[in-house]
């Protein structure tokens, strides 16, 4: 099972984009970096073919740096692709776009031929906020959930620079479900299209798995945690998430851990490294060629009895006829 979000005037982001994508010279793909690549959108890449791309790992503050290293690492090499930390609340780091965007295009950026970017990305990673930073004013609505921004807009940073913002859209279909909870834990779908304490214990796996220590010291953990379930119960005991009774609200919990885990409370993390994406990529083309096979057999099994036999027959006729003129040439 995996979570899923894909709201009208998404399909019509994707539309426009494809429209003016002719237009741009480089697309500036915000990420979150705390999910390198399950946040960014297949569907983007398919649409932006041969136009570079300047990859933001935003939300830098809130990540493992030396998980974020691998992947750094891993873009490293490419022509088409650059990847920088970032933070959209850092002077420096905004300051060094226009640097980082003109190496990538370095034929244009006069004001007869002013670079032409395009700032993209999933829903909540920070586009808003970006070219807010590299305008210096509010002309974009920032907001703490996803899909704020529904429109595009044309906007010029200097007169070499101009911006085009587009809409954060998902794709109409997540393959990876491991990929989509993800998405879920950091925010990037919006929260009624998801079950707050589904999501948690998938996000509690991972950092028992991963980063047990920022669990124990967040919540003061007696022991080391083992069970999400558990572990979800003792942070809805600890932070009063409870019902008449005292039994604990499981829902309340999880939003106090999500909160956390989004917030950055709960410490720096990144939820995926190169390696394990490999991995995972390798399990969904399994599972979509066990499907395929399944759907050709309940195709093959819905054919009338009747219409096999008439295929075996005209086979089988086919085949009499082959070795008839066999056997007249061989006369």
């Amino acid at each position: 099972m995996s979570v899923q979000w894909y709201p009208g005037h998404m399909n019509k982001a994707r539309r426009e984009i494809e429209e003016v994508m002719t237009q741009v010279d480089i697309v500036i793909e915000v990420l979150d970096a705390r999910i390198p690549d399950s946040s960014q959108n297949p569907m983007l890449n398919t649409l932006r073919g041969s136009v570079p791309v300047l990859r933001l790992l935003n939300k830098k503050d809130l990540a493992d740096r030396d998980r974020l290293a691998l992947w750094l690492e891993h873009w490293q090499g490419s022509e088409s692709v650059m990847a920088h930390p970032f933070s959209t609340q850092d002077k420096a780091d905004v300051a060094k776009i226009s640097q980082w965007v003109s190496q990538m295009v370095p034929h244009r950026g006069s004001a007869e031929k002013p670079i032409r970017a395009m700032i993209a990305g999933i829903p909540n990673v920070g586009k808003s906020s970006l070219m807010n930073a590299l305008l210096g004013r509010r002309v974009a609505k920032v907001g703490d959930e996803p899909a704020v921004t529904k429109a595009q807009q044309k906007l010029k940073v200097t007169n070499g620079f101009q911006l085009l913002d587009t809409p954060g859209i998902l794709w109409p279909k997540i393959e990876n479900p491991d990929a989509s909870y993800r998405l879920a834990v950091t925010g990037a779908v919006r929260d009624t299209a998801i079950d707050y304490e589904d999501v948690a214990l998938v996000g509690l796996k991972f950092f028992i798995k991963d980063y047990a220590e920022s669990l124990t010291t967040r919540y003061k953990l007696k022991e080391a945690p083992v069970d999400s379930f558990e572990v979800l119960k003792t942070i809805g005991s600890k932070r009063g998430a409870l019902r008449a009774g005292g039994k604990v609200d499981m829902h309340k919990a999880a939003e106090v851990f999500l909160n956390d885990v989004r917030t950055g409370a709960i410490g720096p993390y990144v939820m995926e490294t190169p390696e394990m994406i490999a991995h995972e990529e390798q399990l969904v083309e399994e599972a979509k060629a066990k499907k395929e096979a399944e759907r050709q057999a309940r195709l093959a099994a819905a054919v009338p009895q009747r219409q096999q036999e008439k295929n075996r027959k005209y086979r089988n006729e086919q085949a009499q006829q082959g070795q008839a003129r066999s056997n007249d040439e061989n006369k």
